[in-house]
């Protein structure tokens, strides 16, 4: 590769024919030499005893548009190199090791091609290396094979304790974490020349996800590949492609989140007519039962459905018509295109419990009249969004996808919320193996088949899939917003690293917009969000996502409307999208343009410290004056003591003007920017 180039490679076999490379960013090493390869079954190690047969290399630069996203159109701009391995032995096996690189980082990826000495066979290791040069700042969660919702820990890669904060996945922390020095991908990394360096897959498809274990001495990453019920980590037969590995890396942090290595890594989009997909912004009948004011559940005595025939209700239940009119009514008058109602459906009541048919996706509770709410929504100009949470019973879903989906198109539901609550059935299956890997991707294929896009909760972390399956909107994968009311919350710096690490593979459903911030849940006064009420206005341009949720109650909302307002006109789709400023833990400043549109969204969030955001409006049309409406904090706000105090003003700007925004202790601030010369 060409050294002049901001990021290269080196690849090279050592003395044992192991292959190894390492990745350069300019004249710094951002990954020493680290090896590469696998140990199959039938006592195959594929990690030494190679020589290279060929090398090829090309180059792409070309430009394609997504149907939706961050930015209308994506540079593809690379230099790809193949070396063809063949491993000396009795049988000779055949491996392929392909690079692209990019201006921002590498990908790489290992294919089997058809060969006579290997056919079908089960990978029981990957073990390719990411090799640091130093003990890096590390923004990471523990690898738990059932859960992406832990508070990140920021520390060196020698502090790593996956777990340090227990389990809060199902099942026993020596199943769910066997690891204990091994954490989640995407990883963060900060090495102490101010180098960022961000680890993590692209286009994972037929394969367990990738974990790295941490040598807390040596500071060497080794792919852990998440076990089947078997303890395999994947079944190929030859020819056959392995997900990218991907290392994203610049000496500038804002760099790594304008980044678009991980959506060029997967393959174009594979539905013809997207003509049906719609971002959107929606409303749910979801956070009252979140906080404990109603419940999912009908009945509170589940032995009176089993005993005496018919449920006795608990006078609770949130799902139910007059309530789920109520929102329809909000979300009409307010210019919000969409409602979410969880809880319609039977049986709640068991739907933790370890057994595989909990649900059957089309049977309402006695008090949810699934024909009179479709019909009224539509009335009302509202489309409904159907919840079909599993319980973790995946296996029982697949049995009932065609029927739910069925289901969704004669009430007019065009989009879905699924969720993976609980422990996967099959038994034995974790969330982020390979077994749910594909169940994910089936249930994504199935919905486009009926036009119902896709937000997924409970998956593994996004690899960019949604280039390929567009109507994939998002998923959640994370520590969202609702654990706000869970436990001890998220920490103010939560938002400033997730961008870094959870939507470095696609977008995330954080669920923003809580406006009452204390003293929200019934029997719990001392719990509140851990942010100011600006800042969860400011969540909806930093947190990326085409499916944005107004989370709180139609109440809430309606004692602050003049804040509400830029939920209303904050957009969903864009066309541009620049990273003003940025720190992982620390800050963050988005400016992004409206798809198809000139007005212009800015959201700027801290952490624990307040500070100044200076923003430069150089981006906007040197020919328009625009009016700026800014949403902040209040001069006495804190996330802490007064995380409601906030104030709204409009001044004009220019492309010459310069925006100084005061952000709170854990607060932000929204900036609407729209023309008055159109």
């Amino acid at each position: 590769m060409n050294k002049h180039e901001i990021c290269w490679i080196e690849f090279t076999l050592n003395s044992n024919g192991t292959p190894q490379y390492s990745v350069y960013y300019g004249k710094d090493k951002a990954v020493l030499s680290s090896s590469m390869g696998f140990k199959l079954d039938q006592n195959i190690s594929l990690t030494e005893n190679f020589k290279v047969t060929k090398i090829d290399s090309t180059s792409v630069d070309e430009t394609w548009k997504p149907v939706w996203g961050e930015v209308s159109q994506i540079r593809n701009h690379y230099k790809q190199l193949t070396v063809h391995l063949a491993q000396q032995g009795e049988k000779s096996i055949l491996l392929d090791i392909i690079f692209k690189v990019f201006e921002d980082g590498v990908g790489f990826r290992y294919e089997f091609p058809s060969q006579p000495n290997l056919k079908s066979f089960i990978v029981r290791d990957e073990v390719t290396e990411f090799n640091m040069a130093g003990d890096h700042k590390a923004f990471w969660i523990p690898a738990d094979f059932d859960s992406n919702e832990y508070k990140y820990t920021t520390s060196p890669l020698s502090q790593v304790d996956a777990r340090k904060w227990g389990l809060i996945s199902s099942g026993k922390i020596e199943v769910n974490i066997p690891d204990q020095y091994a954490v989640q991908t995407p990883l963060m990394l900060k090495a102490a020349n101010g180098l960022y360096i961000n680890i993590h897959e692209a286009a994972l498809v037929d394969y367990s996800s990738m974990q790295m274990h941490v040598d807390r001495t040596n500071f060497k990453l080794t792919s852990s590949l998440v076990p089947d019920a078997r303890g395999n980590k994947a079944y190929m037969r030859a020819p056959f492609k392995t997900p990218w590995r991907t290392i994203i890396v610049s000496n500038k942090a804002t760099d790594i989140l304008s980044s678009k290595i991980i959506l060029n890594l997967n393959e174009p989009a594979k539905i013809e007519n997207t003509s049906w997909i719609k971002p959107m912004k929606f409303m749910g009948v979801w956070w009252e039962m979140q906080v404990g004011k109603t419940s999912w559940n009908y009945t509170d005595q589940m032995d009176s459905l089993y005993l005496k025939g018919k449920y006795i209700p608990n006078g609770r239940h949130a799902a139910n018509t007059a309530n789920v009119k109520h929102y329809i009514d909000f979300a009409s008058k307010n210019g919000i295109e969409s409602l979410l109602v969880e809880g319609w459906n039977k049986v709640w009541e068991e739907w933790t419990d370890d057994k595989e048919d909990k649900f059957d996706f089309v049977t309402p509770y006695p008090d949810f009249d699934v024909k009179e709410i479709s019909t009224y929504a539509k009335e009302k100009g509202v489309k409904m969004i159907m919840h079909n949470e599993t319980g973790g019973g995946a296996t029982s879903y697949e049995r009932q996808m065609d029927t739910a989906f069925r289901f969704m198109n004669k009430y007019g539901y065009g989009s879905l919320k699924t969720g993976y609550v609980s422990g996967i059935i099959p038994h034995g299956e974790h969330h982020d193996g390979l077994w749910m890997v594909n169940h994910y991707i089936r249930s994504i294929k199935k919905a486009a088949d009926y036009h119902v896009m896709i937000d997924i909760h409970e998956p593994t972390r996004p690899t960019g899939l949604q280039r390929t399956y567009p109507n994939f909107m998002a998923s959640e994968a994370g520590r969202g917003n609702e654990w706000n009311f869970f436990a001890d919350g998220n920490p103010p710096e939560h938002e400033t690293i997730l961008p870094f690490t959870r939507l470095i593979g696609g977008p995330m459903d954080y669920t923003p917009g809580i406006f009452k911030l204390r003293n929200y849940a019934p029997g719990v006064p001392d719990r509140q969000m851990h942010s100011t009420l600006a800042k969860q206005l400011a969540l909806y341009v930093t947190m990326y996502s085409p499916l944005q949720m107004a989370a709180d109650i139609p109440e809430n909302y309606a004692a602050h409307m003049d804040a509400f307002k830029f939920i209303q006109d904050v957009a969903v789709d864009w066309d541009d999208t620049k990273i003003v400023e940025a720190e992982p833990g620390e800050f963050l400043t988005i400016a992004r343009k409206a798809k198809g549109k000139v007005d212009w969204f800015i959201g700027a969030i801290t952490g624990t410290n307040s500070r100044e955001s200076v923003i430069s409006l150089d981006f906007l049309d040197k020919n328009r004056t625009y009016m700026a409406t800014i949403y902040e904090d209040g001069k006495d706000a804190n996330w802490k003591t007064n995380p409601e105090s906030y104030q709204i003003k409009k001044i004009k700007v220019t492309h010459k003007s310069v925006l100084k925004l005061l952000l709170a202790p854990g607060g932000g601030a929204a900036v609407s920017i729209k023309p008055i010369n159109k």
